[in-house]
């Protein structure tokens, strides 16, 4: 095993990682920028180092920075848990090259499923099925003409990067060229390669995603799907396992898929691989992301399989301490994305500092967080404060205790996505399951807070003292009222969504 591991990253994963390294008796070294040099994960870390400015341009994503830090500090191994250098070969090779192990797959594993146009290739070949689209990377002359032939509506794709990012769904042939320039653009700005191809758009499509893990010595298994539908700008909200769109044969197939997709490539580590699905259960290879996903605790509820340490422990050359038959799944898990943005403004972030937060507590409830009470949120990183996960016996359960959770969430200090997510929780059509990844532009009503429940919050209000739990918040903010405590509590003005 390791002695001490460098955390690549930031945030929740960041912490999440320093505690399984805790547990595992494996020291640990954090890294942040002049932005996150009060981040709870700098704080729980054994060591940590300064690596820049805080764009991630002058510090998460300098590899070469990371790098010299990890010799500095003699680590074994470095982590980059999701985002930033996560699916980077150049740095996996860096690594290796440097004789410090890269926690996830071989540089070559992920140069192969990190492309989206060599995967498709690679899933081709391996008779994976695909949605119908061009073969490669088409260029701005012949796009036009593609388009034509794929038909409408469809989408355009960056070859490279993911996250929802140099992606545009085009209904018609007028939208075409300007959706091109823009998904080029951003592919570019994100990615630094504006390459693009195009598929035909699945109608309704449900979002359903296979955890892998393999190890050195050419094993591979699957730990069942997870359903990712609930989606805004190609980015995930919330996500649920297992998925109830699935059939018993269905999750057989995909999981059977998943695992051959993974061996071709000779994958080792954590990786999702990402489907399509019709309403018919009629499914297609989307993509391969080749690390830990933010949604990985849902799989880790229903299976008890510890995700973070396995790729620790494959990474050291341990054979998979499971096989597949080994494998099974209790109960439902759910994960809601607690985010630093307004819903009733498109989603936009809202920076601003944490005045006081209380995370809900209980049986089957697990907060991935990091979180506390003066944690400052800008504008330089993804606005995601935390995840918020339940387990329950079955999904109604699981929806009734996430619903409990989501109530006792206490943020103060900027507004957040809570009460949005309150009210997605008690919607029929999500009790329902008649999820694809359309809902929440479909169910515009979610975004609007609800008025009809004022004169409750009035009297609420009128009872809720200016301390809570020992914080004197009202101090703290001027602008801090009981009013706005019960409101955002309730999820009913215009200001309230926190």
């Amino acid at each position: 095993m390791y002695n001490k591991i460098l955390i690549a990253n930031r945030g929740e994963i960041a912490v999440r990682i320093i505690r399984a390294c805790k547990e595992l008796g494996i020291k640990t070294v954090a890294v942040y920028s002049d932005a996150d040099k009060n981040s709870l994960h700098v704080n729980l870390s054994d060591e940590s180092y300064n690596i820049g400015k805080p764009l991630p341009s002058q510090s998460y994503l300098v590899g070469d920075n990371i790098l010299k830090v990890a010799k500095k500090a003699k680590c074994d191994a470095i982590h980059p848990g999701y985002g930033f250098l996560s699916e980077n070969a150049a740095f996996a090779k860096k690594c290796k090259k440097a004789k410090i192990d890269f926690i996830g797959p071989s540089p070559e594993s992920i140069e192969k499923m990190g492309d989206k146009i060599t995967s498709r290739e690679i899933a081709k070949a391996a008779k994976v099925p695909l949605v119908p689209g061009t073969e490669g990377e088409v260029s701005d002359k012949e796009a036009l003409n593609e388009a034509k032939k794929i038909g409408f509506p469809l989408m355009i794709k960056a070859s490279a990067g993911g996250g929802g990012k140099g992606m545009r769904l085009v209904h018609e042939e007028s939208e075409f060229e300007s959706s091109l320039r823009m998904a080029k653009s951003e592919a570019k700005s994100a990615f630094n390669n504006d390459a693009v191809f195009i598929e035909r758009f699945v109608q309704q499509p449900r979002h359903i995603e296979i955890q892998v893990l393999g190890d050195k010595k050419g094993n591979v298994v699957h730990l069942f799907e997870r359903e990712c539908s609930i989606q805004r700008r190609h980015q995930k909200v919330v996500e649920e396992a297992p998925s109830p769109g699935v059939s018993e044969s269905t999750r057989k197939k995909m999981g059977q898929i998943a695992v051959k997709l993974a061996k071709e490539v000779s994958y080792y580590g954590a990786g999702t691989v990402e489907f399509i699905m019709d309403q018919n259960e009629n499914f297609y290879f989307l993509e391969m992301n080749t690390r830990v996903q933010v949604e990985h605790p849902i799989t880790e509820m229903i299976t008890g399989i510890d995700i973070v340490k396995e790729m620790i422990s494959i990474s050291c050359g341990n054979k998979l301490s499971f096989k597949q038959e080994d494998i099974s799944r209790k109960g439902h898990a759910i994960e809601c994305r607690v985010c630093a943005e307004d819903p009733d403004n498109n989603f936009l972030p809202t920076p601003g500092v944490i005045n006081y937060t209380k995370s809900p507590q209980g049986p089957g409830v697990r907060d991935d967080s990091s979180l506390y009470n003066g944690y400052e949120v800008t504008t330089f990183y993804d606005p995601m404060l935390s995840k918020l996960i339940v387990w329950g016996k079955d999904r109604d359960d699981a929806i009734k205790r996430m619903s409990r959770a989501l109530s006792e969430y206490i943020v103060l200090g900027v507004r957040t996505n809570l009460g949005f997510l309150i009210r997605l929780m008690v919607n029929q059509d999500f009790i329902d399951a008649k999820l694809d990844t359309g809902f929440i532009e479909n169910h515009k009503q979610l975004l609007k807070v609800p008025t009809e429940n004022s004169n409750l919050a009035l009297v609420g209000s009128a009872i809720v003292l200016h301390t809570f739990n020992g914080t004197e918040v009202s101090k703290k903010d001027p602008k801090f009222t009981p009013w706005k405590y019960i409101a955002r509590r309730s999820g009913i003005s215009r200001n309230s969504l926190s």
